[in-house]
Protein backbone atom coordinates (compact mmCIF):
# COMPACT_ATOMS: atom_id res chain seq x y z
CA UNK A 1 0.00 0.00 0.00
CA UNK A 2 1.22 3.38 -0.60
CA UNK A 3 0.92 6.39 1.69
CA UNK A 4 0.68 10.05 0.60
CA UNK A 5 1.31 12.72 2.88
CA UNK A 6 0.56 16.66 2.41
CA UNK A 7 1.66 18.70 4.77
CA UNK A 8 2.22 21.64 2.32
CA UNK A 9 -1.35 23.44 3.68
CA UNK A 10 -2.82 24.10 6.95
CA UNK A 11 -4.05 21.26 7.50
CA UNK A 12 -2.63 17.64 7.33
CA UNK A 13 -4.03 15.47 5.04
CA UNK A 14 -3.50 11.41 4.49
CA UNK A 15 -4.23 8.74 1.36
CA UNK A 16 -3.62 5.02 2.31
CA UNK A 17 -5.06 3.10 -0.57
CA UNK A 18 -8.85 4.30 -1.28
CA UNK A 19 -9.18 6.16 2.22
CA UNK A 20 -8.75 10.03 2.17
CA UNK A 21 -8.41 11.89 5.93
CA UNK A 22 -7.64 15.61 6.71
CA UNK A 23 -6.66 17.42 9.82
CA UNK A 24 -7.06 20.37 11.13
CA UNK A 25 -4.70 20.43 14.02
CA UNK A 26 -2.64 24.04 15.28
CA UNK A 27 0.68 22.93 15.16
CA UNK A 28 1.79 20.43 12.01
CA UNK A 29 5.11 19.51 13.81
CA UNK A 30 3.83 18.13 16.78
CA UNK A 31 0.86 16.43 15.20
CA UNK A 32 1.70 14.65 12.08
CA UNK A 33 3.61 11.33 13.70
CA UNK A 34 0.44 11.12 15.90
CA UNK A 35 -2.01 11.60 13.13
CA UNK A 36 -0.24 9.53 10.36
CA UNK A 37 0.05 6.57 13.07
CA UNK A 38 -3.78 7.15 14.20
CA UNK A 39 -5.16 7.58 10.33
CA UNK A 40 -2.78 4.07 9.82
CA UNK A 41 -4.50 1.87 12.30
CA UNK A 42 -8.00 3.65 11.43
CA UNK A 43 -7.35 1.78 8.09
CA UNK A 44 -6.70 -1.05 9.49
CA UNK A 45 -3.18 -1.42 8.58
CA UNK A 46 0.37 -1.50 10.10
CA UNK A 47 3.59 0.26 8.94
CA UNK A 48 4.72 -3.00 7.83
CA UNK A 49 2.09 -3.22 5.32
CA UNK A 50 3.27 0.60 3.59
CA UNK A 51 5.33 -0.27 0.38
CA UNK A 52 5.88 3.54 -0.46
CA UNK A 53 5.50 6.95 0.52
CA UNK A 54 4.17 9.67 -1.64
CA UNK A 55 5.18 13.47 -0.46
CA UNK A 56 3.83 16.98 -1.55
CA UNK A 57 6.95 19.02 -1.68
CA UNK A 58 5.19 21.99 -2.51
CA UNK A 59 4.46 24.80 -3.98
CA UNK A 60 3.13 25.75 -0.23
CA UNK A 61 4.08 26.01 2.97
CA UNK A 62 7.76 26.66 3.69
CA UNK A 63 8.07 25.06 6.99
CA UNK A 64 4.99 22.48 6.00
CA UNK A 65 7.03 21.07 2.92
CA UNK A 66 10.01 20.61 4.89
CA UNK A 67 8.46 18.93 7.72
CA UNK A 68 6.57 16.69 5.62
CA UNK A 69 9.65 15.27 3.35
CA UNK A 70 11.62 15.05 6.72
CA UNK A 71 9.43 13.13 8.42
CA UNK A 72 8.00 10.93 5.08
CA UNK A 73 12.40 10.07 4.52
CA UNK A 74 12.56 9.07 8.14
CA UNK A 75 9.68 6.34 7.43
CA UNK A 76 10.96 5.53 4.24
CA UNK A 77 14.82 5.15 5.61
CA UNK A 78 13.40 3.08 8.84
CA UNK A 79 11.08 0.92 6.91
CA UNK A 80 13.61 0.53 3.47
CA UNK A 81 10.85 2.07 1.03
CA UNK A 82 11.29 4.49 -1.65
CA UNK A 83 9.81 7.60 -0.52
CA UNK A 84 8.43 9.70 -4.14
CA UNK A 85 7.95 13.46 -3.73
CA UNK A 86 4.76 14.80 -5.75
CA UNK A 87 4.04 18.43 -6.43
CA UNK A 88 0.55 20.00 -6.26
CA UNK A 89 1.15 20.87 -9.96
CA UNK A 90 1.37 17.02 -10.32
CA UNK A 91 -1.89 16.44 -8.80
CA UNK A 92 -3.70 19.09 -10.58
CA UNK A 93 -2.28 17.69 -13.88
CA UNK A 94 -3.21 14.20 -13.38
CA UNK A 95 -6.68 15.21 -13.05
CA UNK A 96 -6.57 18.13 -15.91
CA UNK A 97 -3.50 16.95 -18.12
CA UNK A 98 -4.88 20.03 -20.26
CA UNK A 99 -4.67 22.58 -18.25
CA UNK A 100 -3.31 25.33 -17.18
CA UNK A 101 -2.62 25.63 -13.35
CA UNK A 102 -2.70 28.68 -11.12
CA UNK A 103 -1.94 28.80 -7.15
CA UNK A 104 -2.40 32.09 -5.36
CA UNK A 105 0.57 32.15 -3.68
CA UNK A 106 -0.85 34.43 -0.91
CA UNK A 107 2.16 37.26 -2.21
CA UNK A 108 0.34 39.23 -4.74
CA UNK A 109 1.60 36.20 -7.49
CA UNK A 110 0.53 32.93 -8.30
CA UNK A 111 2.78 29.64 -8.52
CA UNK A 112 1.89 28.12 -12.31
CA UNK A 113 3.17 25.39 -14.24
CA UNK A 114 1.67 23.38 -17.37
CA UNK A 115 2.27 20.35 -19.83
CA UNK A 116 4.72 22.15 -21.56
CA UNK A 117 5.51 24.75 -18.96
CA UNK A 118 7.80 24.68 -16.31
CA UNK A 119 6.82 25.83 -12.67
CA UNK A 120 7.30 29.32 -12.11
CA UNK A 121 5.89 32.59 -10.29
CA UNK A 122 3.72 34.61 -12.46
CA UNK A 123 1.92 38.27 -11.95
CA UNK A 124 -1.43 38.15 -12.32
CA UNK A 125 -1.08 40.56 -15.78
CA UNK A 126 1.02 37.73 -17.55
CA UNK A 127 -1.07 35.24 -16.26
CA UNK A 128 -4.19 36.36 -17.95
CA UNK A 129 -2.87 35.96 -21.03
CA UNK A 130 -0.64 33.11 -20.70
CA UNK A 131 -3.28 31.02 -19.26
CA UNK A 132 -5.26 31.44 -22.56
CA UNK A 133 -2.89 29.01 -23.99
CA UNK A 134 -4.62 25.89 -22.68
CA UNK A 135 -8.41 24.17 -22.68
CA UNK A 136 -8.74 25.54 -19.05
CA UNK A 137 -7.56 27.12 -15.72
CA UNK A 138 -7.25 25.15 -12.66
CA UNK A 139 -5.61 25.63 -8.99
CA UNK A 140 -8.60 27.36 -7.57
CA UNK A 141 -10.04 24.86 -5.79
CA UNK A 142 -8.00 22.06 -3.73
CA UNK A 143 -6.39 19.01 -5.45
CA UNK A 144 -7.28 15.92 -5.51
CA UNK A 145 -4.51 13.67 -3.12
CA UNK A 146 -6.23 10.49 -3.68
CA UNK A 147 -4.68 10.98 -7.15
CA UNK A 148 -0.98 10.70 -5.64
CA UNK A 149 -1.37 7.26 -5.01
CA UNK A 150 -1.31 6.75 -8.98
CA UNK A 151 1.55 9.17 -9.63
CA UNK A 152 3.49 7.53 -7.02
CA UNK A 153 3.33 4.06 -8.52
CA UNK A 154 4.01 5.49 -12.30
CA UNK A 155 7.12 7.28 -11.01
CA UNK A 156 8.50 3.74 -9.61
CA UNK A 157 7.53 1.68 -12.49
CA UNK A 158 9.03 4.41 -14.46
CA UNK A 159 12.23 4.63 -12.05
CA UNK A 160 11.76 8.10 -11.01
CA UNK A 161 13.17 8.28 -7.79
CA UNK A 162 15.14 10.84 -7.61
CA UNK A 163 15.80 12.50 -4.15
CA UNK A 164 13.00 14.49 -2.30
CA UNK A 165 13.95 17.94 -1.95
CA UNK A 166 11.39 20.86 -1.57
CA UNK A 167 9.89 22.81 -4.35
CA UNK A 168 10.70 26.09 -4.32
CA UNK A 169 9.84 28.56 -6.71
CA UNK A 170 11.09 31.66 -4.93
CA UNK A 171 13.38 32.49 -2.22
CA UNK A 172 12.21 32.02 1.57
CA UNK A 173 11.17 35.20 3.52
CA UNK A 174 14.79 34.70 4.89
CA UNK A 175 16.69 34.60 2.02
CA UNK A 176 14.95 37.50 0.36
CA UNK A 177 15.48 39.91 3.57
CA UNK A 178 19.04 38.43 3.84
CA UNK A 179 19.42 39.74 -0.05
CA UNK A 180 17.34 42.97 0.96
CA UNK A 181 19.81 44.30 3.69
Amino acid sequence: MILVINTSGKDLEFVLGDKYKSVTVEKQSVALPVECEKFIDECGATWRDISAIGVVVGPGSFTGIRLGIAYAKGIAMGLNIPVVGISAFDLYLAAAPDAFVAIDSGRGDFFVAADGLEPQTMEIEELETKQMEWARTVGHRPFDLKLGVQIVEQKIAMGDIAPVVPMYLRPSYAEQNKKDN
